[in-house]
């Protein structure tokens, strides 16, 4: 008995854990972009999200990066590279007075 309460305890906690993370990431991702990146002869498209435009934008060229090149040198060869392409998916709307 006492070792199906600390495995219902420990999957509870997890799945708090978990939920936490995701509400916590959820939250940040205002903005939204799908970068694509070339890379010796090779193109890769991300989806990623972030706080800010900045952010979203150097997460999508990371990921799309991370699928073309290999080693240290060529990924900050290529995420020191211009994006082939960007598109803003979502940002937050801005509002000027009420």
């Amino acid at each position: 008995m006492r070792k199906k309460k600390a495995v219902l305890l420990g999957i509870l906690f997890l799945l708090a854990v978990v939920v936490a993370l995701v509400c916590t990431t959820m939250g940040q991702s205002r903005y939204r972009v799908e970068a694509c990146m070339e890379f010796r002869g090779r193109t890769s498209c991300r989806i990623a999200g972030g706080a800010t435009q900045n952010a979203a934008l150097r997460a999508a060229v990371t990921n799309a990066c991370a699928d073309i090149a290999s080693g240290v040198t060529d990924t900050i060869q290529c995420e020191n590279g211009v994006p082939k392409s960007f598109i803003w998916l979502s940002q937050p709307k801005v509002t000027i007075g009420k």
